[in-house]
C-alpha cells in the first residue's frame, strides 16, 4: 500500500506507534498520578479534583469492587454525565481488573434492559435522576451490585448538601424510584477506604470497555475493546497532538458526554495521559450556562461536534470571550459544516480540525494535521500505525485515487469484535480489515475525504445524491441554523430530496430556499420538498439523526426504504 499520506505528517509525528507502550490503560494512570501529582486533572462545577486525589478515590472504589466478590472480567456499568464521579468510578473499574460498560442516561427501559442483559453487568454505577428507568429493569434482569450517586457527592460540603436538595427538592429533577438493594456512592468509597486493594496482572488482551454502537438499525451491539486497543489509540492520538500539547498545562473543555467514545477517548483519557486539565460541563444543551463556564477558564482545547460548535456561535456572548489560549478545536462525531469551521476561525481566530472514528476503532481513525492553515473539508490523514483504503462495495477491490468507495481500516485500534455476535462481526470484519460503512475518497494528498454513510445515500434518477453536501449548501444560506437532508419515494425520479431546515430567521420561505439550492446545486440535488422545524431530532452528542427523520417519512407513507 502506497501511504502517500506520510508525506503530510508535521515533523516529529511517527509513521508508526508502539501499542505496547503501556499493558493497560491502569499503567498509564499511575504514570500520569505520579507526574503529575498535586496538578488538577478534572473540573466539576467549580470544584477541583488533582491527580493525587483521584489516584485516592478510584483506588478506593477498585478496592470496595473487588471486596465484594466481584472478580477481574466482570462488567460492570456507568449510567451518569460529566460530573466528578465518572472518572473515579472508571478507573475504580478498571484498576480493579474489570470491564466498564457506558451508558446513556437518556435510555428508555427497554434500551437499558438490552445493555444490561447483553453484557451481562454485575454491577451498576447510576445517578439517581435515572434510577426510575433502573427500577423498570431490575425486575426483569438480575443487578446485584446497585450504587447510586447525586449530582453534588464529591463537592465538598455544605455545597454538596445545597446542590442535592436543589437537584431533589426545588427542580425536582429527581423521579422517585425504589431499589432497596441499592448502596451511596460516597458510603461505598469510604468501605472501600477500609478495604485493601489488590493491583490486578493486566494485559493488553484484557478487556478495558463494552461500547456499545448501532442501536438506531436494531439492536446495539458491544464493541469489545482491549486495553491494547484503547492504549494503542492514545499512543496514536498523542503523537499527533505533540506538537502543539505541553505536558501538564493544558485546560481542556469537555461538554461532549464521557460515556461517548468520543469524548472518552479524546478528552477524559488522551489528556489524562497528558496531565491536562478536563473541565467537565454536566449540562451543554445550557448554552448560555455553557458559554458562563466558558468564561472562567483560559482553555486551550475543545472538542465537540458540529452542533455544538454551531450552537455556541449562535448564542450571545460567545464571541465576546479570551480565545488566546485556544490551540485545538477538534470536530468529530459527524461532518463538520464549512459554514461553522469558517465561522469558528473568524470569531476565535482559531482552526477547527476535523476528524474522524468509530466507536469499533477506539474510535479514532484519521485526524487533520495540526499545521494546516484552514479548514480543508476532509477527515485528515490516517494516524500512525493506521492504514486505510477505499473498496468498490460490490466488487471488493481497490478503487484508483480521487474515486469514491467504502472506506476501510486496519490498526491496533480496531476492536476485537462485537459481544457474543460472531455473525455481526464477520459483516464488518474481513481479514484484519474493519469495513466502515462510510462512503468516501482519498485526494491526491493523502487526505480522506467522507461522502457520507453508505445507508443514508440518495438515488435521485439513478443518481447518487449525498446528504452531506445538501446540508453544507443549505446551511451556507445565512437564514438557516441547521439542516438535515433525507430521501423520500418519488414517482417519477425514484427517491427525491427531503430537507428538514431550522431557521434562524422565520422570514425565510420554501421558495427562497429553493432558489438557493438551483444556484448552488445541479438540479437532481435541489430540494423538492422543504419542511421547517422548530429543532432536528440528535443523537445524545447532537448528531442529528436523518434516520428518525426516515422513520417518520416512512411511518407517514406507509412505506419501507
Amino acid at each position: 500500500m502506497n501511504k502517500i499520506w506520510l508525506q503530510r505528517y508535521p515533523a516529529g509525528v511517527p509513521e508508526t506507534i508502539d501499542p505496547n507502550h503501556f499493558a493497560s490503560l491502569v499503567d498509564i494512570l499511575e504514570h500520569s498520578v505520579e507526574t503529575y501529582g498535586d496538578r488538577i486533572a478534572y473540573v466539576n462545577m467549580d470544584h477541583e479534583m488533582s491527580f493525587n486525589e483521584l489516584d485516592q478515590a478510584s483506588k478506593k472504589f477498585a478496592a470496595y469492587l473487588q471486596q465484594q466478590g466481584l472478580k477481574k472480567g466482570d462488567a460492570i456499568a456507568v449510567m451518569m454525565p460529566n460530573l466528578l464521579q465518572y472518572p473515579v468510578a472508571l478507573f475504580g473499574i478498571l484498576r480493579a481488573g474489570m470491564v466498564v460498560v457506558n451508558v446513556n442516561p437518556l435510555y428508555t427501559p427497554r434500551e437499558l434492559k438490552h445493555q444490561l442483559s447483553d453484557a451481562q453487568v454485575k454491577g451498576i454505577v447510576i445517578l439517581e435522576n435515572f434510577a426510575h428507568t433502573l427500577e423498570k429493569v431490575v425486575k426483569d434482569i438480575d443487578v446485584p451490585h446497585i450504587i447510586l450517586t447525586a449530582i453534588g457527592d464529591l463537592l465538598p460540603a455544605p455545597k454538596r448538601w445545597l446542590v442535592n436538595a436543589v437537584v431533589r427538592h426545588v427542580k425536582r429533577m429527581v423521579p422517585s424510584y425504589r431499589l432497596p438493594t441499592a448502596k451511596r456512592f460516597r458510603d461505598v468509597v469510604s468501605q472501600g477506604d477500609a478495604s485493601t486493594y489488590q493491583r490486578p496482572e493486566l494485559t493488553g488482551d484484557d478487556l478495558a470497555f463494552l461500547q456499545y454502537t448501532g442501536g438506531t438499525t436494531g439492536l446495539a451491539k458491544g464493541a469489545m475493546l482491549s486495553h491494547r486497543n484503547m492504549v494503542a489509540n492514545l499512543e496514536q492520538v498523542s503523537a499527533i497532538v505533540a506538537p502543539l500539547v505541553n505536558d501538564g498545562e493544558e485546560t481542556i473543555i469537555t461538554a461532549l458526554p464521557l460515556y461517548h467514545i468520543f469524548a472518552l477517548t479524546a478528552n477524559c483519557l488522551t489528556f489524562m495521559k497528558h496531565g491536562g486539565k478536563n473541565i467537565l460541563i454536566t449540562n451543554p444543551r445550557d448554552m448560555p450556562g455553557f458559554v458562563k463556564e466558558l468564561g472562567k477558564y483560559p482553555f486551550s482545547i475543545i472538542c465537540g461536534v458540529n452542533t455544538l460548535f454551531n450552537g455556541l456561535l449562535n448564542t450571545d456572548g460567545f464571541k465576546d470571550l479570551d480565545f488566546s489560549n485556544l490551540k485545538i478545536a477538534l470536530g468529530g462525531g459527524m461532518a463538520v459544516q464549512r459554514s461553522v469551521a469558517e465561522h469558528w476561525e473568524r470569531v476565535t481566530k482559531s482552526r477547527l480540525l476535523e476528524g474522524y472514528g468509530l466507536t469499533e476503532c477506539s474510535p479514532v481513525v484519521t485526524v487533520n494535521p495540526t499545521d494546516i492553515e484552514h479548514y480543508n473539508g476532509t477527515i485528515g490523514v490516517p494516524l500512525p500505525s493506521t492504514e486505510v483504503r477505499i473498496v468498490d462495495p460490490d466488487s471488493g477491490e481497490e478503487v484508483p485515487q480521487g474515486e469514491v468507495g467504502e472506506l476501510q481500516v486496519r490498526g491496533p485500534q480496531v476492536m476485537l469484535g462485537y459481544l457474543n455476535r460472531p455473525d455481526e462481526t464477520a459483516k464488518v470484519m474481513q481479514d484484519d480489515w474493519f469495513l466502515t460503512g462510510d462512503i468516501g475518497l482519498m485526494d491526491e494528498n493523502g487526505f480522506f475525504k467522507i461522502v457520507d454513510r453508505k445507508k443514508d445515500m440518495i438515488l435521485v434518477s439513478g443518481f447518487n445524491v449525498y446528504p452531506n453536501e445538501i446540508e453544507d449548501v443549505m446551511v451556507d444560506h445565512p437564514k438557516v441554523l441547521e439542516a438535515a437532508a433525507i430521501g423520500v419515494p418519488h414517482d417519477s425520479s425514484g427517491e427525491a430530496v427531503k430537507v428538514f431546515i431550522v431557521r434562524k430567521d422565520k422570514s425565510l420561505t420554501e421558495r427562497e430556499l429553493i432558489g438557493f439550492a438551483r444556484e448552488n446545486m445541479t438540479g437532481y440535488k435541489v430540494p423538492k420538498f422543504v419542511e421547517f422545524r422548530d429543532e432536528l431530532p440528535k443523537s445524545n452528542v447532537g448528531k442529528i439523526l436523518r434516520r428518525e427523520l426516515r422513520d417518520e417519512e416512512e411511518a407517514k407513507s406507509g412505506s419501507t426504504k
